[in-house]
């Protein structure tokens, strides 16, 4: 899942209404390569990439989390207008990257309308861009590249990203459901432990990197229940090969309002979640000091049969996004710990909704 408030945003910029009709989405079997690509008849989607990964210089051994997301929005009040540059879908993207030895986050973002050779979103496979940030399937993987021509980037992506499972559908057979009325649901599907390589760049200094990475892709005509809030999030690459999805939305009370996700394991078998099997609680806090919001940064994720502790490898990986969702969140690299204590994992925790309520 993926912090928007794109809709709003998308109407605020093309000062237009919004549209307040939406369906339940029906069972469909998903359709590859087809459903790698966009969906521009639904409100919202992202394709959202995050991972870690080493690299050794003459310094030493440096790691990293990272993150690239792409978003679409349709504007439905424009979708009638016949004018080429009526803004009928807007995409956005998010990068960032967590130095860990430097205690940092480095974070930017993009924003355009669809056309004019400056924004896409291909409806026959992922091939996502927008000016110099790019998302893009090949035969030998995903391509993701931050370049960064702008002035002040702070850095810089550029990794080759391999499957090397069969892609995961969430929920039911990748129609998941995010509440409890039919309409609350969108299409997900995830792609873990994705081999990968490059070149992360950083001070001008190119740095080669080795890892692993997770993909989820997802779009909806309407995710959210309007007493939810914000959501908290895991996708987790674990050890054995296999891959933890869990999550949880919350409402103005900071009480669990539905639940989801899946477990796969090492030999590839699938488990997909009752909506109250995975239960959260909090173990520790920090404040942002740019926000005042408060953020779990330690979680116990209790399941039916099995517990796990979920820590922030630094704290402070708060993303501002008001130039273009217009969301503040928390979005960063996590490790994944079992009932016995033992590291079995590293992935991404998001957290939505705690500096402001959420709305899609």
């Amino acid at each position: 899942m993926m912090p928007l408030n794109i809709q709003r945003r998308a109407l605020m910029l093309a000062g237009l209404g919004a549209s307040t009709v939406a369906h339940a989405l029906p069972e469909k079997k998903l359709v590859f390569p087809r459903d790698f690509g966009s969906h521009p008849e639904f409100r919202t989607e992202w394709w959202y990439v995050t991972g870690h990964a080493k690299s050794v210089d003459r310094s030493g051994e440096r790691e990293f989390g990272f993150q690239v997301t792409f978003f679409r929005s349709r504007v439905d009040a424009t979708q009638g207008m016949k004018s080429q540059f009526a803004a009928k879908q807007l995409i956005f993207a998010h990068g960032a990257v967590t130095d860990v030895q430097g205690k940092r986050l480095l974070h930017d973002q993009r924003i355009a309308r669809e056309g004019f050779d400056i924004a896409r979103a291909s409806t026959t496979d992922t091939d996502v861009q927008i000016k110099d940030w790019s998302l893009k399937r090949t035969a030998n993987g995903y391509v993701a590249q931050l370049v960064g021509n702008d002035k002040g980037t702070p850095f810089k992506l550029a990794l080759t990203l391999k499957p090397t499972q069969k892609i995961l559908l969430q929920g039911i057979d990748g129609l998941s459901q995010k509440g409890p009325d039919d309409k609350n649901a969108s299409y997900y599907y995830s792609e873990p432990q994705l081999k990968t390589e490059g070149v992360i760049t950083l001070g001008g200094k190119d740095l080669p990197v080795q890892g692993t990475a997770w993909l989820d892709h997802e779009w909806s005509e309407e995710l959210l229940h309007p007493d939810v809030v914000g959501w908290d999030w895991i996708g987790m690459n674990l050890f054995d090969g296999g891959a933890l999805t869990a999550f949880r939305l919350r409402d103005a009370n900071g009480r669990s309002f539905w639940g989801g996700g899946s477990l796969r394991a090492p030999d590839g078998r699938s488990f997909p979640f009752t909506p109250n099997a995975a239960k959260f609680s909090v173990e520790r806090t920090w404040k942002s000091p740019v926000s005042q919001a408060v953020y779990p940064v330690e979680w116990i994720v209790r399941m039916p049969t099995e517990f796990y502790t979920v820590k922030a490898v630094i704290n402070n990986q708060e993303l501002d996004s008001r130039a273009s969702t217009g969301a503040i969140y928390w979005e960063g690299l996590s490790d994944l710990f079992d009932g016995a204590g033992r590291h079995i994992g590293r992935g991404y925790l998001e957290m939505t909704g705690y500096a402001k309520a959420l709305r899609l």
